[in-house]
């Protein structure tokens, strides 16, 4: 059995190895240039249309702006003249404790395989039930490795990136409507970079070296999200997420919001199970699946790019919606059942 998953597998990684090579730099560039006239459209669309849409956002936001305003200060005023600190406490302890909060919650679930009213919405039912434990214990390590060794040195160093272009712990919060504004930025450029440098790992010659160990998962958990190659930790977990902060030279709250909601998108992507009324993690769930496919985070330069065709093929397609019953997507979306059963 563990012979014929592994042949299985080695099928899979030289099919991916040939999809990617008969892909012509011609066809690819083609691709580019769509991507950029698709995504250049939409800020022109965000830049046209963001008035009005914030305007009422605003209006809901409501008098609770000065409430913020006023808590910042208390914390700006406690820290103050220790930018440095309140910079690290703020983009590398706060994300870093909601991701285990999180992923605590889930590998409690993981590794008892308890309760049923959580583990019924498994995407790949046969699957971590329970979880392995010695190939969790090698996961959390090289979590935890990058998250110390890798993800602090980094935030360090886009401390002095974000203050050289702008004032990142200011006593003003940004307002509203620009802080809308530069989610819509860091999501687009997040989609751009991680589909791009996503996809490099899996050319052949890097695949094998770096991104393999990612893919040692074929079902993943929410806590192997950033269960990486440190090199790939770097530049495709990391870099997607940072730049946009140090582009715009973010102010610490903007930042941290956007870390911590990338932590959880991200483990929602890995977590497994597609519950309901949160994102559905079925297309990052069949990458691991299958490998050469849905490489984004959004799905819209796969879909310029063709490289989610043979996931619209399938029932996991049709399961990747937003789930707003308690009937799992597996059992109102059945498996097709398989010849001679």
């Amino acid at each position: 059995m563990v012979e014929t998953a592994d042949s299985e597998r080695r099928r899979t990684e030289r099919s991916l190895a040939g999809s990617d090579q008969q892909e012509g730099a011609g066809g690819l560039w083609d691709s580019v240039k769509k991507a950029a006239f698709v995504i250049g459209s939409g800020i022109l669309f965000l830049a046209a249309f963001g008035n009005s849409l914030t305007w009422h956002l605003q209006k809901f936001w409501g008098a609770s702006g000065d409430f913020w305003q006023n808590l910042w200060t208390k914390v700006y005023l406690a820290f103050e003249g220790h930018d440095a600190a309140l910079f690290f406490l703020g983009t590398m302890l706060v994300p870093t404790s909601v991701f285990w909060v999180l992923n605590g919650l889930l590998l409690l679930v993981d590794t008892s395989g308890k309760p049923s009213l959580i583990t019924r919405y498994r995407i790949q039912e046969d699957k971590n039930s329970p979880v392995d434990p010695t190939k969790l214990r090698q996961a959390v390590k090289t979590v935890l490795f990058n998250q110390v060794f890798i993800s602090g040195p980094m935030v360090v160093a886009i401390y002095f990136l974000i203050s050289w272009r702008g004032d990142a712990c200011g006593p003003e919060l940004p307002t509203f409507h620009w802080a809308l504004t530069e989610l819509a930025v860091f999501s687009i450029l997040e989609e751009i970079l991680f589909y791009y440098t996503h996809r490099l790992f899996h050319h052949p010659s890097l695949y094998k070296h770096f991104h393999k160990q990612h893919h040692e998962w074929t079902a993943p958990i929410g806590v192997v999200s950033i269960y990486a190659h440190p090199l790939e930790h770097v530049i495709s977990n990391m870099l997607p997420v940072v730049i946009g902060p140090v582009v715009l030279g973010s102010h610490i709250t903007t930042t941290s919001m956007w870390y911590c909601v990338a932590l959880v998108s991200t483990t929602i992507s890995h977590c497994g199970y597609h519950l309901p009324f949160l994102p559905s993690p079925e297309f990052h769930d069949f990458h691991h699946l299958r490998f050469n496919q849905c490489y984004g985070v959004f799905g819209i330069l796969d879909r310029l790019h063709s490289t989610d065709s043979k996931f619209r093929q399938t029932k996991q397609y049709e399961r990747h919606t937003l789930l707003t019953s308690l009937t799992p997507l597996t059992q109102s979306i059945p498996d097709t059942p398989k010849k001679g059963q």
